[in-house]
């Protein structure tokens, strides 16, 4: 019998630990995710400065060499595609190795927009358009407007690869699903309505392409789907609703689809939820998986109505509608919280209505929904999110919604009582916007939303 004292027992417990690093500590575990919007070719991904990776098509990718436990990484975009230029961004690319492979890597490739959805509410119709990527200028596409299959419609969203459109319809209580022709923009109808909850008001798209969330202002919810691959078809999660604060009127996720934030207008706050996902070790099935983060709900000014984050993540902004306001946050790289910036909330012109930010996180664009009837650009500082007012422009009657041009060179404004379309171009030095020719272009009824693509 061996004595734990022994210079033989010392020597049989170095083997097993050796015997236990060669079964373990040489394991590599691999680097992967998702691309979203590949239209072009040539896309290389790089990992570590050293491990390459050609992509030539949406869907998941994985690096062929792993990498050891604690050891870091790093996926960045060695070659940007061609033919049609475009520009990818990574988004959870870098961290360190703890024991399980990486599958959350999201690659998010955008040009220049190609075509406005713009929803009407009282026609119950959608407008589409050809946007001149030159001018900005638009043109109605043949068969537009495409009638909804829900009554009023209030919210749109295109999915990342531009294949499919999602409208919510607020009186209907339902969803309407469309395709999307690459080429020339117009809608079909898929079947038949997907059912939400009570009263649905917004709609987002996580940035893989995978789930869809709906917030149901009526019954204090959000509705969560997810998205099938190539068919667009809409699956209710299980569970098929995540309960919010009051009031539910806008949502948006953070670049790198790791939370979702919903803002509350009765309750003049914002639910944050981790998004995370479960596998079934019976059947192997992934599911999503969310859980209201620590601190959620973190308070707004009145009448929280329109919120935004910025490209890389690291700041939020909420339009209060009731106060006049544009309330700020930091948000917290590790776990998703928000934190009020000096200075928070900012003044607006007048009640602010609906936000954007462009594709640079330079300028965060405010509607003003009421006499202001205009636009407000205001400058982000990058270094502490803080805004200044660099002017305003002015936009028809009651601009509802604003959305930007995924290469910054355009802002689109829909104006909810001129039944229209304001259209400007961005100066790139200082956010400023000036009406291009042309605009506003006509709409339908009570245009509520905006989507460009």
């Amino acid at each position: 019998m061996l004595k734990a004292g022994s210079v033989k027992f010392q020597y049989m417990v170095l083997a097993i630990a050796a015997a236990g690093c060669l079964a373990g500590c040489n394991t590599k575990y691999t680097i992967g995710g998702t691309v979203t919007g590949l239209t072009g070719s040539g896309l290389v991904l790089e990992d570590n400065s050293g491990d390459t990776l050609t992509v030539t098509a949406n869907g998941a990718f994985t690096f062929s060499t792993g990498i050891a436990n604690g050891d870091d990484y790093s996926v960045t975009v060695s070659t940007q595609p061609t033919d049609p230029t475009q520009t990818c961004t990574v988004h959870n690319g870098s961290g360190t190795i703890d024991k399980a492979a990486i599958s959350n890597v999201v690659v998010t490739c955008t040009q220049p927009g190609q075509f406005a959805y713009v929803v009407n509410q009282s026609s119950n119709d959608i407008s589409v358009y050809a946007i001149d990527q030159t001018s900005g200028f638009l043109s109605p596409v043949a068969g537009s407007p495409f009638l909804s299959t829900g009554t009023t419609p209030v919210a749109i969203a295109v999915d990342p690869n531009g294949q499919f459109a999602y409208v919510a319809n607020f009186a209907s209580n339902n969803l309407s699903v469309y395709s999307i022709d690459s080429a020339t923009g117009a809608l079909t109808a898929l079947g038949d309505t997907v059912a939400t909850d009570v009263g649905p008001i917004a709609v987002t798209i996580d940035p893989s392409d995978t789930y869809l969330f709906v917030a149901n202002q009526t019954a204090n919810d959000v509705s969560a789907y997810s998205i099938g691959a190539g068919t667009g078809v809409l699956t209710p999660l299980s569970p098929a609703t995540i309960a919010t604060g009051r009031g539910p009127s806008a949502l948006t996720m953070d670049p790198g689809g790791n939370y979702l934030y919903v803002a509350n207008f009765t309750d003049a706050d914002v639910s944050v939820f981790s998004i995370g996902a479960v596998t079934d070790t019976t059947t192997g099935a992934t599911t999503a998986a969310f859980s209201s983060i620590a601190g959620s709900p973190f308070g707004t000014g009145a009448g929280a109505i329109s919120i935004a984050v910025d490209p890389t993540g690291t700041y939020a902004y909420v339009a209060d509608e009731t106060a006049d306001a544009v309330s700020a946050f930091s948000i917290s790289a590790s776990g998703g919280t928000l934190t009020p910036l000096a200075g928070s909330p900012f003044t607006t012109v007048s009640t602010s209505q609906a936000l954007a930010i462009d594709p640079a996180g330079a300028h965060l664009y405010v509607a003003n929904a009421t006499s202001a009837n205009d636009v407000a650009t205001y400058a982000i500082t990058p270094s502490t999110g803080a805004l200044t007012l660099g002017g305003t422009v002015t936009a028809e009657g009651l601009p509802a919604s604003v959305a930007i041009d995924p290469a910054g060179t355009f802002a689109y404004v829909g104006n909810y009582n001129s039944g229209n379309v304001s259209v400007y171009s961005i100066d790139a030095a200082t956010g400023l916007l000036t009406p291009v020719k042309g605009s506003p272009f006509p709409a339908r009824g009570e245009p509520r939303a905006i989507a460009v693509h």
